[in-house]
């Protein structure tokens, strides 16, 4: 069975214009539990501390909570933990660590745009891609040289 977000990739791929109105339905209780299942646990806690086992102790309630607060636009993310990483020339790079549940919303948000803009992107473009990155890049370049 054909899933909406491949409906809508296919419909990207095949129209030289696709116009798509309406996407913010699909951040539906299906695709954030799927989210949910695809995030590491792994991962550090942003700044409310809840891990995904805890998260999960009340999946369904907490999805189904978390669809009504986005569908309400009552939706808001939570602050990002910034913590600072030691770079080796001494200095310190900051990053921003999200909180579980904003995890969640951004793997949806990010499933649903690539959905929309990935089949329109060439070959040769690698930047921030899926099963992409600068290495490959670079090794096209070297390829392409010699």
């Amino acid at each position: 069975m054909e899933t909406k977000l491949e409906r809508i990739a296919d419909k990207s791929a095949h129209e030289n214009r696709p116009i798509f109105t309406s996407l913010y339905h699909l951040l539906n209780e299906e695709l954030l539990l799927q989210c949910h299942k695809e995030l590491s646990g792994k991962k550090a806690v942003g700044i409310d501390e809840i891990t995904k086992e805890e998260y999960a102790q009340n999946l369904r309630i907490n999805i189904r909570n978390l669809v009504k607060r986005l569908k309400n636009k009552a939706y808001k993310p939570k602050p990002t933990l910034r913590v600072y990483i030691p770079k080796a020339n001494g200095k310190k790079r900051p990053l921003g660590i999200a909180s579980y549940e904003d995890k969640i919303v951004q793997l949806g948000l990010k499933k649903i745009l690539e959905a929309v803009y990935e089949p329109k992107f060439q070959e040769n473009m690698y930047g921030f891609r899926p099963n992409r990155n600068c290495h490959m890049a670079i090794k096209e370049l070297c390829i392409s040289i010699v």
